[in-house]
């Protein structure tokens, strides 16, 4: 075998080399990248379940609406200066999304997974924040709460597009019971 040969043989060896290690770094890279992505799924999931998070929204879903009725609440949101205190509920939830919008705008949470597992809570959500959202942006900047919109809309195109779910149509479905039967006379009269 002549030496151009085994320069040859060498080269081609040194390229298979070099092309399993840069699959294998790519390889290592996806996983990295799923895992990420699952630490930081784990986090929102923690989070969104903590007793804390969790008085947040009902204060946002149940509070918040009444108080924007009240002149001096709209004062304070529309304030250029810093948010009151008795508005932090509000700023936690807004802040929570914001977070969860830039990460999923970012890539570092697939946007198919963020829509299907919180698309409901976070237009809903956003619904209930909008004119506090309007109003502070008005107030302080106009981009404010930008990756939270971000998310609400791609939410509310996901949730248009999947109208019946994402359950697979070619799978069939576990039995349920019937569902009960509720005198809605009954519970209204209850429910003080």
């Amino acid at each position: 075998m002549t030496p151009e040969w085994l320069t040859a043989f060498g080269t081609l060896g040194t390229f298979v080399v070099i092309a399993a290690s840069a699959m294998a770094a790519l390889m290592q890279l996806r996983h990295m990248r799923s895992g990420n992505q699952i630490a930081a799924l784990t986090e929102i999931r923690e989070t969104m379940e903590s007793t804390d998070f969790r008085q947040a929204l009902r204060w946002t879903a149940h509070e918040l609406p009444r108080l924007l009725e009240e002149p001096r609440i709209r004062a304070l949101i529309a304030n250029p200066g810093p948010l009151s205190p008795e508005l932090e509920q509000a700023r936690t939830v807004a802040n929570f999304f914001e977070t969860t919008g830039a990460a999923v705008r970012h890539g570092f949470i697939d946007r198919r997974i963020a829509c299907d597992l919180w698309g409901y809570v976070v237009i809903r959500n956003w619904t209930v924040l909008s004119a506090f959202i309007a109003n502070r942006r008005a107030a302080v900047d106009p981009n404010l709460f930008e990756h939270f919109e971000y998310l609400a809309v791609i939410s509310r195109h996901w949730t248009a597009e999947h109208r019946d779910g994402t359950y697979p149509k070619d799978l069939e479905r576990m039995p349920l019971p019937e569902p009960w039967t509720i005198d809605r006379k009954d519970e209204s009269s209850r429910v003080s």
